[in-house]
C-alpha cells in the first residue's frame, strides 16, 4: 500500500463521493491511499484500527472455511465501507479483502470516529445502508455456495467480474488468475470447473485460450447464472 501525500488527489475523491453531505471536511483526518492489484488489504483475524472507504477500483471479499480455502462472498467497487463491522463489533477483520485492480483507499481512524462520529445521523446512516447491504449479499452467497450448481457458480462468477468494472478487458482479467484458484473461491474442485468450461465452450457462450476467458454470448451466459450476482 502506498500512502498519496497529494491533497489535491484526496478532494478530488471527497468531492466525487459527496463526503461533505456526511461529515465536517475540514475536521476529519482523511488519509488515501494506493491499493495495488493482487494486494490485500485486510487479512481474517487482524486487528483493525481504520475505516476504510474503496473511492476507486474494485475488491473482492472472501471467508475462508475448515480447509483452509477461501469462499467468494462478493465483489465491491466503488462506494465501499470496509472495516464498518470491526467498528460496530470491536472483533478482528472477519473477511479477507483483496485488490482485483488498482484500487484507491480513503481511511479514517477508528478511534476519531468514536469519538466524534458516533452520534452523527448522516454517518450512521451510511453505516447502516452498508452493513444492510452486506448482510444480503453474504445470505446470497451462502444461499450460492450450499445451493447453486457450479455452472451457475461460475456464471455468476464471470458476469459479476465484468459488471463490476463495465469498461475492463475481461480475457486481461483473468489471465492472472488460474481455473484452480476460480474453483477455491467457488468452493469446487479444479477438475469439475474445467468440465464447466469446457461445457460452457461446446455451447459456445464462453472461449478459452490460454489464460484467458472471454465471454461470447452474455445473454445465455446470464440464463445460466440464473440472474446471480457475487455483488
Amino acid at each position: 500500500m502506498k500512502i498519496i501525500e497529494d491533497p489535491v488527489i484526496l478532494n478530488q475523491y471527497i468531492r466525487l463521493h459527496r463526503f461533505e453531505e456526511v461529515f465536517n471536511i475540514e475536521e476529519t483526518p482523511f488519509k488515501i491511499m494506493e491499493l495495488a492489484e493482487g494486494e490485500t488489504l485486510m487479512n481474517e483475524g487482524e486487528e483493525l484500527n481504520e475505516l476504510y472507504y474503496l473511492v476507486a477500483g474494485r475488491v473482492k471479499v472472501t471467508s475462508s472455511v475448515h480447509t483452509g480455502k477461501f469462499l467468494l462472498l462478493r465483489f465491491n467497487h466503488p462506494l465501499t465501507i470496509l472495516g464498518d463491522l470491526e467498528l460496530i463489533r470491536n472483533v478482528p477483520v472477519q473477511s479477507q479483502v483483496t485488490a482485483v485492480i488498482d484500487s484507491i483507499i480513503m481511511t479514517l481512524p477508528f478511534e476519531y470516529i468514536r469519538k466524534n462520529e458516533m452520534d452523527n445521523p448522516a454517518f450512521l446512516k451510511q453505516m447502516l445502508k452498508h452493513i444492510s447491504y452486506k448482510l444480503q449479499t453474504s445470505t446470497i452467497a451462502s444461499r450460492v455456495n450450499l445451493l447453486e450448481s457450479v455452472e451457475s457458480r461460475f456464471a455468476s462468477f464471470l458476469l459479476s467480474t465484468v459488471s463490476s468494472e463495465p469498461d475492463n478487458d475481461f480475457g486481461q482479467e483473468l489471465q492472472t488468475m488460474r481455473i484452480a484458484e476460480i474453483a477455491d473461491l467457488l468452493g469446487t474442485s479444479h477438475r469439475h470447473l474445467n468440465r464447466v468450461v469446457k461445457k460452457l465452450s461446446e455451447k459456445e457462450i464462453i472461449a478459452r485460450e490460454k489464460n484467458h476467458l472471454i465471454i461470447l454470448d452474455e445473454v445465455r451466459l446470464e440464463e445460466v447464472s440464473q440472474g446471480i450476482r457475487f455483488e
